[in-house]
């Protein structure tokens, strides 16, 4: 293993991300899960939410490997694919209209300059209605399976929620064993505008913005409320996010969401110093 790595910072909506290009691989699959955590982790390493590797793919322009702050392997990531979509563009990577191949399927994704429009897979597992004891109270809300788990709750208003104490208990809650969920909390502000706070599995914390949270709620609002696209998601973040999708049937096809992907800085890890 190399003692150098070069590594891109971007964010999507305040989500914060590492990216490496590993077409060439220096790292192991071990050493992957072992530096992921030292490399996110604030103060002592670089800081970030998530870790993206990209690699060469047979089927697509390319494939990432994408790692939860606390070297957890995820399935997807929608702030992250734009960030890993707009990357691969500058990097001469990919074409502006791309693929990248994921553990949820095959991503497609246009870079528009700063603003990415990312296509996911096909939701699934979709329940409404859900009643989730927490201690003493009962949490009403809506599962719906993005590229990974979410659940959203709909509540009066955001700024009470006690977003990671209620969004941890949730997110280890025996209802969504063995894999565990994501949990956002949601406001209508309109009858086409969501506000969210979102508690991430991986991260553990609250974060200031999910991309598959956002399309989680954007779908559920939709399912209960008859909306239409597009749908606008304002994240703890303070920046938008668009969300696209048709509904046909009880089932949503066609979903993409967009916002920017922005390069905050490049720079050179010394990994020698991180053991």
């Amino acid at each position: 293993m190399q003692d150098r790595l070069i590594f891109w910072k971007m964010q999507g909506s305040g989500n914060d991300f590492i990216l490496i290009d590993h077409r060439q691989p220096c790292l192991t699959e071990a050493a992957q899960r072992q530096l992921v955590p030292k490399l996110c982790a604030p103060k002592f390493g670089i800081g970030a939410d998530g870790l993206i590797l990209i690699e060469p793919s047979r089927r697509a322009d390319f494939r990432w490997r994408f790692y939860n702050a606390d070297g957890s392997e995820a399935e997807m990531c929608g702030n992250g694919g734009r960030c890993a979509a707009r990357f691969a563009f500058l990097q001469g990577i990919a074409p502006a209209h791309l693929t990248f191949e994921t553990l949820a399927g095959i991503i497609q994704a246009e870079v528009k300059g700063r603003r990415v429009k990312l296509g996911l897979s096909q939701p699934h597992s979709l329940q409404l209605h859900l009643e989730i004891p927490v201690g003493s109270e009962i949490w009403h809300g809506h599962f719906i399976n993005t590229g990974v788990p979410h659940v959203v709750i709909p509540v009066a208003d955001l700024a009470v929620v006690p977003v990671a104490e209620v969004g941890r208990a949730i997110r280890f809650h025996p209802l969504f064993q063995p894999a565990g969920t994501n949990v956002n909390f949601i406001s209508m502000l309109g009858s086409q505008e969501i506000a969210i706070r979102t508690y991430e599995r991986g991260v553990e914390a609250e974060t200031l913005a999910c991309g598959t949270g956002s399309v989680a709620a954007a779908l559920i609002a939709a399912a209960l409320h008859n909306l239409s696209a597009p749908l606008t998601v304002h994240p703890k973040s303070g920046e938008t996010l668009t969300i696209y999708f048709s509904q046909e049937h009880g089932s949503f096809e066609a979903v993409f969401l967009e916002g920017e992907a922005v390069v905050v800085f490049q720079g050179e890890v010394w990994l020698d110093e991180l053991w």
